[in-house]
């Protein structure tokens, strides 16, 4: 991806590209937050039994 200052396309100021830094922060801060979750359910709903080998 090359960028190029003398093109037509949005040039955006530092307060733009600060708020969307922050939001690219909380975004993958959330997905994050929901990945651990779902491990900690996963784990929690299989229980101590799954270390246990079958017999």
């Amino acid at each position: 991806m090359t960028t190029n200052q003398d093109s037509d396309g949005v040039v955006l100021t530092p307060a733009q590209l600060k708020s969307r830094r922050q939001r690219n922060v909380a975004i993958g801060l959330a997905v994050g937050f929901f990945v651990l979750l779902f491990y900690v359910v996963t784990i929690a709903k299989l229980g101590p039994g799954v270390l246990k080998p079958p017999v």
